[in-house]
C-alpha cells in the first residue's frame, strides 16, 4: 500500500451521543471531555496509520467553533496531515448532527502530534 493510500485507509469516523452527564451547567459539552475524545481519535487515526504503539505529545490550537449541545449526535473524523521520522500530526474534526433532523455542522477541529515509541517507551521510526 503506498502512502496515499494509508493515509486515506487511516481515516477514523467515531460517533457518540451527548449525553447530559458529559454536559455542563449551560447544557454544552464540556470542553475537556471533547478534548480527551479528540485525543483518543487522534491515537485511533496514528495507530490504524503504522500498526505502533503511539503517545501524544501536544495539541495545537484547538478551535471551538459551535458549542456541542446535549442530546445531540457528534461524528469525529481523524486523518493523518504529517508524517516525520518518529512522529505525525493527525488532524480532528468534530460535527454535531441532530438526532432528528437532517443538519449538520462542524463545531471543534484541532490538531495533535502523536510519537511511535517502542517497547522500552523511547521513541522509533514510523517506517524503516
Amino acid at each position: 500500500m503506498n502512502y496515499d493510500d494509508k493515509i486515506k485507509a487511516s481515516e477514523t469516523h467515531v460517533f457518540k451521543v451527548v449525553f447530559p452527564n458529559t454536559t455542563n451547567h449551560h447544557n454544552t459539552m464540556f470542553g475537556g471531555k471533547v478534548m480527551e475524545m479528540m485525543d483518543e481519535v487522534a491515537f485511533m487515526t496514528a495507530t490504524r496509520f503504522a500498526r505502533k504503539s503511539f503517545v501524544t505529545v501536544s495539541c495545537d490550537r484547538i478551535d471551538f467553533k459551535k458549542p456541542i449541545p446535549a442530546d445531540t449526535l457528534v461524528e469525529l473524523i481523524g486523518k493523518v496531515k504529517y508524517v516525520g521520522n518518529s512522529s505525525l500530526k493527525v488532524n480532528i474534526e468534530i460535527f454535531i448532527e441532530e438526532m432528528y433532523a437532517e443538519t449538520r455542522e462542524k463545531a471543534v477541529s484541532g490538531d495533535f502530534t502523536l510519537v511511535a515509541i517502542d517497547e522500552n517507551k523511547k521513541p522509533q521510526r514510523i517506517f524503516e
